[in-house]
C-alpha cells in the first residue's frame, strides 16, 4: 500500500476500496473496485482527482479557514459590542427639539481637539446618535484619524476616539485582526491563502457529495440520523456544505477583492471591463490640473528648464458646512451623509452612507463659493459590476441588512469551524496509527488524470493554470500540493520495488 494513495482514502472513507470483493452496488462479473456503470467515464476518472485534492486542502488550508472563521465571528459581533462599549460617545442623554448647526458643531470639535485638523463631518444619522467630526492629527498611524463625537443637540463632546474610516477601536482592531493577524503584509497572506482556496473546497467539496451514490434523494441535504462513526460524520460534513455553500463561495469571492496579489488582478479585470467605481467630479473652475508624476516625470528636459507648477490655493468657503449639506439636500443627497471638507482646488464632496437595503448612495459635489452642484453621482449611474462589488463587500462586513446580516455572518462562521471539525473527525477515525504505521487507509489506485480523456484533461489543465495565474496564492500553493504528491508517489514506488 502506498502512503500518496492511501490520503484519497482518508479524504472519503466511505468511498468504494479495492481489493476487499464484491461492492455494494457492483454489476456482477464486474472486477472489485471498479466503477459502476453510471459512474462510468469522464467523472470516474475525475472524482479521485477531487478527492486528492479535497484532502490536501482540507489537511493543509483548513487550519487557515478556521482562524479565519474565528476571527470572522469575532468581527461579525464587533457592531453590536461597539454599540455597548461606545455608548457614551455614539449616543445623546436626551433628544432635543432642534439640532445645532453643523458650523457650531465642528467648532465644539475644534476646541476640543485644537491639534487636529478637520477633513470631514459626519452628521448625526439618527435621532439619538451623535456627529462625527474627523481630525488629522499628528501621532496617528497611517490610516488613523481622530474622531470627536458632538452632541448635535447641545453642541456637547462626548467623547473622543482613534478610528479606521468608520470602524472604532475594537472593530478596526478586530478587522485588522481577520485580515492579517496584526501580522503586517505577512501576515495578509494568511487570509489571501484562506479565501483562495475556500471556493475550491466549496464547490470540489459540492461535486463529490452530490456524485455520491445513495437511496434517498433527501440524504443531499438532511444529515443521516442513523448512521453511525464515519459514516455520520460524513452525512453533516456533507448536507451541511450544501447549504452554505453559496455563502462561502460568496465570502471568498468578495474576500479576494481586499487581497494583495489577487486583488490586484480582479481591480485591472473590472477596469478593464468598464466596472471601475467612478468619482465625482470635485475639481473647482479654474483649479491647475495635478502635475503628472512619476518616476519619468521630468525627462527630456533639464530642471531648470521645467515651469514650476502652480499651487492649488485653498477655496473661500463662502456657504459654509451647513450651505452646503442645504445643496447637497437640494439635489437629492439626503441619507446618512458623510462631508468632506474643500482641499485645494476642489469643493465639498457630499455622500450618501446608507448601505442596508433600499441602499442610498449618491454623491454630489458643491462650490463653496456659490453653492452650486458642480457634479452630481447617482448610484443607479454605476457599472453594474461596481454595483456588485459594493453589495458584495457589505454582505461581508455585515451592512446591507445590519443585524440579521451580523447573525447570517456569524452562523455561516460557525458552520465552517463545523464543518473543518468534522472533516478532521474523518481523518482521525482514519488516522496513521490505527492499523500501522503510516497507514491511512486501503488505497485508491493512482493515476486517475491518465485515464481522463483528452477533451477534458487539457480544458481542466488550462482552467487550473489560468486561474492559478489569476489567483497566485491558490496556484503556487497548488503546485505545491502537486509537488509533494509526487513525491508521495515516487517514494511509494520504491518501497514497493523493494518488496
Amino acid at each position: 500500500m502506498s502512503l500518496d494513495e492511501a490520503v484519497v482514502r482518508a479524504a472519503d472513507p466511505d468511498a468504494p476500496e479495492t481489493g476487499t470483493g464484491t461492492e455494494p452496488g457492483t454489476a456482477p462479473g464486474s472486477t472489485p473496485g471498479s466503477a459502476p456503470a453510471r459512474t462510468a467515464g469522464t467523472w470516474a476518472a475525475l472524482r479521485p482527482l477531487l478527492l486528492r485534492l479535497h484532502f490536501y486542502a482540507g489537511v493543509l488550508i483548513a487550519p487557515l479557514l478556521l482562524v479565519a472563521a474565528t476571527t470572522g465571528l469575532l468581527y461579525a459581533g464587533s457592531w453590536q459590542a461597539e454599540k455597548i462599549l461606545y455608548a457614551d460617545q455614539l449616543t445623546v442623554d436626551r433628544v432635543g427639539a432642534s439640532a445645532q448647526p453643523l458650523g457650531a458643531q465642528v467648532a465644539a470639535a475644534k476646541n476640543a481637539a485644537p491639534q487636529g485638523t478637520v477633513s470631514a463631518v459626519w452628521p448625526a444619522p439618527e435621532a439619538e446618535a451623535t456627529t462625527r467630526v474627523i481630525m488629522e492629527s499628528p501621532g496617528l498611524a497611517e490610516g488613523e484619524t481622530l474622531t470627536v463625537f458632538v452632541d448635535p443637540y447641545t453642541a456637547e463632546v462626548r467623547g473622543k476616539l482613534t478610528t479606521v474610516g468608520d470602524a472604532l477601536p475594537l472593530r478596526a482592531w478586530l478587522s485588522e485582526f481577520h485580515s492579517s493577524l496584526h501580522l503586517g503584509e505577512l501576515g495578509r497572506n494568511y487570509s489571501e491563502l484562506a479565501a483562495s482556496w475556500l471556493w475550491v473546497v466549496a464547490l470540489g467539496g459540492l461535486a463529490l457529495w452530490i456524485g455520491r451514490r445513495r437511496t434517498r434523494r433527501a440524504a443531499l441535504v438532511v444529515p443521516d440520523r442513523t448512521a453511525t462513526g464515519r459514516r455520520k460524520t460524513l452525512s453533516w460534513h456533507g448536507s451541511v456544505g450544501v447549504w452554505i455553500v453559496l455563502g462561502l463561495v460568496g465570502l471568498s469571492a468578495t474576500g479576494l477583492t481586499w487581497s494583495r496579489y489577487a486583488g490586484e488582478n480582479i481591480g485591472e479585470l473590472k477596469d478593464g471591463l468598464g466596472g471601475g467605481t467612478p468619482a465625482v467630479a470635485a475639481k473647482l473652475p479654474g483649479a491647475p490640473a495635478a502635475e503628472a508624476g512619476g518616476e519619468h516625470a521630468g525627462h527630456g528636459a533639464a530642471a531648470g528648464d521645467q515651469a514650476a507648477a502652480p499651487v492649488p490655493v485653498a477655496p473661500v468657503d463662502v456657504i459654509g458646512i451647513d450651505g452646503a449639506v442645504a445643496a447637497a439636500r437640494s439635489a437629492g443627497v439626503t441619507e446618512s451623509l458623510r462631508i468632506t471638507l474643500p482641499a485645494p482646488g476642489k469643493g465639498y464632496v457630499i455622500k450618501e452612507q446608507d448601505k442596508q437595503v433600499p441602499v442610498h448612495l449618491d454623491t454630489v459635489a458643491v462650490d463653496p463659493a456659490d453653492g452650486r452642484v458642480m457634479d452630481e453621482l447617482r448610484f443607479a449611474d454605476h457599472p453594474l459590476l461596481a454595483q456588485l462589488t459594493r453589495f458584495g463587500i457589505d454582505l461581508h462586513m455585515g451592512l446591507t441588512f445590519g443585524l440579521a446580516n451580523q447573525l447570517a455572518l456569524a452562523a455561516l462562521a460557525l458552520l465552517v469551524m463545523a464543518m473543518v471539525v468534522w472533516g478532521y473527525r474523518m481523518w482521525w477515525l482514519r488516522r496513521p496509527t490505527k492499523d500501522r504505521t503510516l497507514s491511512v487507509g486501503r488505497p485508491q489506485p493512482r493515476g486517475s488524470w491518465r485515464k481522463l480523456p483528452v477533451t477534458a484533461l487539457l480544458p481542466l489543465a488550462a482552467a487550473a493554470a489560468l486561474v492559478g495565474w489569476f489567483v497566485p496564492m491558490l496556484g503556487i500553493s497548488l503546485l505545491v500540493f502537486l509537488a509533494g504528491d509526487l513525491a508521495l508517489g515516487f517514494a511509494a514506488s520504491r518501497r514497493t520495488a523493494k518488496v
